[in-house]
């Protein structure tokens, strides 16, 4: 059977291996693994939610409200936007998708850096269109900035922070960047862990409606599945101008989130208390990392997100200490697929990460055997 031969050059994206995997292929007893692979809220659903969504559940033979009226309001009325200027998608990723087809056919051009989110790509190659990288795994405006004034690009994706290295530019620098890009080039801020950067750093802040106002060529994406914890009910937004967001439209599918996820989504921005607490337990542990790290004699990205990248250089090989992980029941992700000697770690609890410091230590030492 024949299919799209474009599909011929497109990756699987591999989300990272579940409770379950680790149990069966393992035999891990579930209550002892640490899933620290997909960035996921470790202090779980502000009890609001929870609640919320179990009073919904009695509506789930319901359809959605499909104009998703009161999300887009509460989403509004945060950002200083108007609900015009707002998509809701399954996931930013979904929105990824509607941008990219929007914009691309087999003839159109992406840019983005050397070491980024997947699914900038292999949307792309579903289009067929032509992916350029940097040359630095971390964001380089420099070369964004050669490489464009080369080859021109249809979409740019700036992904601030950056997954999965967890790296962020300043705003300032972005902003000079996106003066030099030519109005017809559709800009994607990927904005999903900037509820950290910001917390961490005012100077790495992007505001929604002050970007779209100065860059009308530009589109921030934003979700709940991070700092609101609800990585489960796959809700996402676009924020940009009437006319992008009016031809996404034609592309969104209809109840393309649920009437759960929609409950889910509303409450979480009513309860700011739970997510900021989260964020700063967050930043606490994530210096354990850097000290950890330190002590053993191998580096880290300063990270600005929920997930820290550490880095071995050549003294250990990251696929070995994942794996080896793996088998004691901590799931982290290699990034030897993207080319880079380094694992990511969502920064968890307390005592998850009490835990993680435990094993690693146990796993370098039987690797330097």
């Amino acid at each position: 059977m024949k299919f799209n031969k474009v599909l011929d050059n497109c990756k699987i994206y591999e989300a990272g291996k579940p409770i379950e995997l680790v149990v069966r292929e393992y035999g891990v007893d579930e209550n002892d693994i640490i899933k620290l692979a997909s960035n996921e809220n470790p202090y779980g659903t502000s009890p609001l939610v929870i609640k919320k969504i179990q009073e919904s559940a009695q509506n789930m033979f319901v359809y959605p409200d499909d104009s998703m009226y009161e999300l887009k309001e509460a989403l509004a009325n945060k950002f200083a936007v108007q609900s015009d200027n707002i998509i809701i998608g399954a996931g930013s990723d979904q929105i990824l998708d509607f941008v990219i087809k929007a914009k691309c056919d087999e003839n159109s051009k992406i840019l983005m850096s050397k070491t980024t989110f997947a699914m900038y790509e292999i949307y792309g190659r579903q289009t067929g269109c032509q992916i350029l990288k940097t040359e630095d795994n971390e964001h380089n405006l420099s070369q964004f900035e050669t490489m464009y004034k080369e080859h021109g690009a249809d979409i740019i994706f700036l992904c601030l922070p950056n997954n999965p290295l967890g790296e962020c530019l300043d705003k300032n620098d972005v902003y000079e960047f996106l003066k030099k890009v030519d109005k017809d080039t559709l800009v994607v801020v990927d904005g999903a862990y900037q509820e950290y950067a910001t917390f961490k750093d005012s100077k790495k802040a992007i505001n929604p409606a002050d970007l779209i106002e100065h860059f009308p060529n530009a589109i921030y994406l934003g979700t709940f599945s991070k700092a609101y914890a609800l990585g489960g009910m796959r809700t996402g937004y676009g924020i940009g101008q009437t006319n992008i967001i009016k031809t996404m439209y034609k592309l969104r599918p209809p109840f393309n989130i649920t009437t759960l996820s929609l409950a889910a989504s509303i409450e979480a921005l009513r309860d700011e208390t739970f997510v900021n607490n989260c964020i700063k337990l967050n930043f606490v542990e994530m210096k354990r990392y850097e000290e950890y790290a330190k002590s053993k004699g191998f580096s880290y990205i300063e990270s600005y997100t929920n997930f820290i990248t550490l880095k071995f250089d050549n003294k250990y090989i990251s696929s070995d200490v994942a794996q080896n992980l793996l088998q004691r029941g901590v799931i982290v992700r290699d990034l030897t697929g993207y080319g880079v000697n380094a694992i990511r770690v969502t920064i968890g609890t307390n005592a998850q990460n009490t835990k993680v410091f435990k094993v690693l230590d146990e796993v370098l030492e039987d690797l330097e055997k």
